[in-house]
């Protein structure tokens, strides 16, 4: 097979290796759309990535193309997406259900080889089917959908609350319409790019803000009612965007950051009293795992975008490259002109 494989930092190579072989209780499925994640940014342009070399990607859909011995309820022909996670189920964290804490995982695509490659063999258990109905675009999206929503499920969400969102990537864009379909009252968008605000709109914000404009804070209050947000979602990884999160939370909201900096982050103390004067509460949130595994946000995710409340736009995707062109892809992000999801399409029309 084909494969996009990192030798180095920025050294992206498009060619021949072994294609893997199917054992009892895996698959093999032939990749058709899978998409850039932010955390692999890092590990192309910064020496993120755990070895070398390595095939990188973790979001993606395809087709069942072989099945192993003890696999009964997938098929060749089945449409598919990948679950990235594989935890050990035997550590304290896996046996209470918290699998994306388990301290002894592999990854699909960062401690594995992973997506960017026109074939890839998963344990069964690492597959999820789907309807052959959803686009593989919006398929190779399944992931960070469910990113969001168990985002949003870590602040005990309820409906009739003010939202905002710091960041309107693919998460960010998701999170708003999780959001929307759970009854927030009023959600609000922030970003550097004006495409990306507008498109945050159009998938239901009720307003959006640049985050480069002067008092943008100020004016995100006013909008709601001159008071703070009932739940800030930081999903962009910029420790600007973090710092904003903490002046625009409400008294006794709560604030979840989803994003994953690659800086150090500083808070002045004034900045940081915020915690203590507000009395908000502070989480993170890792991937998107409960019990039984995978967990509900899977399923879930597969029931609001086959009701449509949560969508695929277009809009979303900046571009979609070939395989053989991902060095070119990466070179866009290190330029800093990608505004949206980029998608490679690991097999060409034929």
């Amino acid at each position: 097979m084909r494969a996009s494989i990192l030798y180095g930092n920025e050294d992206l190579r498009y060619e021949e290796c072994e294609t893997p072989k199917v054992e009892p209780g895996t698959v093999l499925i032939r990749i058709e759309i899978t998409g850039i994640c932010g955390s692999d940014i890092p590990r192309v342009l910064q020496n993120g990535a755990h070895f070398y070399p390595i095939i990188l990607g973790h979001e993606f859909s395809g087709v069942i193309e072989e099945v192993g011995e003890n696999v009964s309820d997938l098929e060749v022909g089945d449409h598919v997406v990948g679950i990235p996670l594989m935890p050990c189920f035997e550590c304290e964290d896996c046996k209470k259900g918290n699998y994306s804490l388990c301290k002894h995982y592999d990854f699909v695509g960062s401690r594995r080889n992973g997506s960017y490659a026109e074939y890839i063999v998963l344990p069964k258990e690492n597959v999820y089917k789907i309807d052959k109905s959803i686009p593989f675009e919006q398929a190779a999206m399944f992931e960070p959908a469910t990113v969001a929503l168990h985002a949003i499920r870590l602040l005990d969400f309820n409906p009739g609350k003010t939202v905002a969102v710091l960041g309107s990537g693919t998460i960010g864009l998701f999170m708003i319409q999780i959001a929307k379909s759970l009854g927030a009252s009023r959600i609000v968008a922030f970003s550097r790019s004006e495409k990306k605000l507008n498109l945050a709109k159009r998938v239901g914000a009720d307003e959006s803000y640049s985050t480069l404009e002067d008092n943008f804070i100020d004016a995100a209050k006013k909008f709601n009612g001159n008071k703070g947000f009932d739940y800030v979602f930081e999903t962009a990884g910029s420790t600007e965007t973090m710092k904003y999160a903490f002046e625009l939370v409400g008294n006794k909201g709560k604030v979840c950051l989803v994003g994953t900096p690659t800086k150090n982050l500083e808070f002045t103390p004034k900045l940081w009293e915020n915690l203590n004067r507000k009395e908000f509460i502070l989480t993170g949130s890792w991937m998107s795992y409960s019990a039984p595994y995978p967990g509900s946000e899977w399923k879930d995710i597969e029931q609001l975008f086959a009701t449509g409340k949560v969508k695929y736009y277009p809009e979303m995707v900046h571009k979609v490259f070939d395989l053989e062109d991902a060095k070119d892809a990466f070179q866009m992000y290190k330029e800093g002109t990608v505004k949206g999801k980029i998608l490679l399409k690991c097999h060409k029309s034929k």
